[in-house]
């Protein structure tokens, strides 16, 4: 019942009407209601302090100071974690070397958030599936850590030693603390994100987004037609809210009927065939992930309703509001291979990881890059649990795909059988893997596998005997 987290509720009491109505926690309307209201205020913003008619100064102060107040809002006198560790981060930006000034704030940084992580769940709610301030920490972290890379890049680094998407985020200079705290704690990604680089950034607040830049991920190719007047985005907006609307309503239709802990319930194990779990599984990750789609795409509604998010135009002319997107939903559910459900899940998040890790770690980066994902999402036991069995099915799924992959490419139905054998195998192994990250605890989780495990050698023990 929404009354009973009334009391872990750390911001503005002012909607618990609302929340006993629709029987949510208030903290989770406190989120929706902000979210409403950024997304107000970014039409606002783009239209009565757009950077034809306001200086960017008053566009971070005012991003800014809304952002502050969301904060507070939402998640009351812990709000001023963000402050601190948006203060501490700068203090070593500012009073460190740079030959390490990344590495510092990285530590600093990180620390602090595992330090609010470890107190929040194991000193206040354990397990509880509500809004936290660590949530927004999570991506100011992101910010910072990107920012201190940045930086060191800009002013260490000669361009020959970077690459091109290190060329173009470098930062040459130091941001001021304003922009650094506009950057951080806007109003549009304060609370649920998504992360961007500064230079994305800055290039929105002094109006220069519209121009032709660097894409990472492009092919080299373009196609040589650039609008002049400013592109709206309007229709991607209405259809990402609409987006957000199906997704919330798939959500609270499902999650309810399809919890994840049914999978581990004694009675459901032992009077239901392996094959039977399997799906079950499978359909009760698939009910969860709507809740994703909602708070991911509502944040990429409320950055693109500002003017931010924009990434060019396609091949037909109409422009793309890309940039920050945070999932691909069709792309997720479709996907046929372990790597491609991860590539288009958490975009934003995966080329952070990419970037401050993978590319900069000499010493095993995939299984790095795995360990960095599991502190950054938290302490809770299965989160690590998740993540290790993460790295032996990424390995897994490269090894099937070199040697067996060959075989099926031999006609086109021989690669559509291959295609939706690996659709299915993808979307087990995921399920499989993802599912301590939900149950958190050490003891549901070890259960999950010990049923397994259990339950995948009788149904082997059975067919052989058969």
């Amino acid at each position: 019942m929404a009354t009973q987290t009334t009391a872990s509720c750390t911001g503005s009491t002012l909607l618990q009407p609302i929340s006993e109505i629709i029987n949510l926690p208030v903290d989770q309307v406190n989120f929706v209601a902000c979210q409403l209201f950024a997304l107000m205020m970014a039409v606002w913003f783009r239209i009565y302090l757009h950077p034809s008619k306001t200086s960017p100064f008053i566009r971070h102060v005012v991003a800014t100071l809304l952002g502050f107040y969301l904060a507070l809002f939402c998640f009351g006198w812990y709000s001023l974690h963000f402050l601190v560790q948006s203060g501490l981060s700068y203090s070593v930006m500012v009073f460190a070397g740079l030959e390490h000034m990344h590495k510092y704030c990285f530590i600093v940084t990180l620390g602090y958030l595992l330090l609010c992580q470890i107190t929040r769940v194991y000193v206040f709610d354990y397990g509880m599936y509500s809004a936290d301030f660590t949530g927004p920490m999570m991506v100011i972290t992101q910010k910072i850590t990107s920012l201190a890379f940045e930086i060191h890049d800009g002013l260490t680094k000669r361009e020959g030693q970077l690459t091109p998407s290190q060329k173009y985020l470098a930062i040459s200079r130091m941001p001021s603390l304003l922009e650094y705290l506009s950057y951080n704690c806007n109003f549009m990604g304060i609370l649920a994100g998504p992360t961007c680089s500064y230079n994305d950034y800055m290039a929105f607040i002094e109006g220069t987004c519209y121009q032709p830049r660097h894409q990472e991920n492009a092919n080299g190719k373009e196609n040589g037609k650039y609008k002049q007047s400013e592109p709206s985005p309007k229709n991607d907006v209405i259809a990402k809210l609409c987006t957000c609307a199906i997704s919330l309503a798939i959500y609270l239709s499902l999650c309810q009927l399809l919890p994840v802990e049914h999978s581990i319930d004694d009675d459901f194990v032992s009077s239901t065939p392996f094959h039977l779990q399997v799906i079950y599984l499978y359909l009760a990750m698939l009910a969860l992930r709507p809740k994703y789609y909602f708070v991911w795409t509502l944040a990429d509604a409320i950055n693109n309703a500002a003017g931010f998010g924009f990434n060019g135009y396609n091949k037909d002319g109409s422009p793309r509001w890309d940039l920050i997107s945070n999932l691909r939903i069709l792309d997720i559910e479709f996907a046929t291979s372990f790597k491609m459900f991860l590539d288009n899940w958490n975009i934003q998040t995966a080329l952070w990881l990419k970037r401050v890790c993978y590319e900069r770690c000499h010493i095993n980066p995939m299984a790095a890059t795995f360990l960095l994902s599991a502190l950054w999402h938290g302490v809770y036991p299965g989160y690590y649990l998740t993540f290790l069995t993460g790295i032996a099915m990424t390995m897994a799924a490269r090894a099937v795909r070199h040697n067996i992959r060959p075989y099926f490419l031999v006609s086109d139905s021989y690669k559509r059988i291959y295609h939706v054998i690996t659709w299915a195998w993808t979307q087990v192994a995921i399920s499989y893997t993802v599912a301590p990250f939900v149950l958190l605890a050490v003891g549901p989780s070890l259960k999950f596998y010990r049923f397994s495990s259990s339950a995948e050698h009788e149904c082997l023990h059975n067919s052989f005997n058969s």
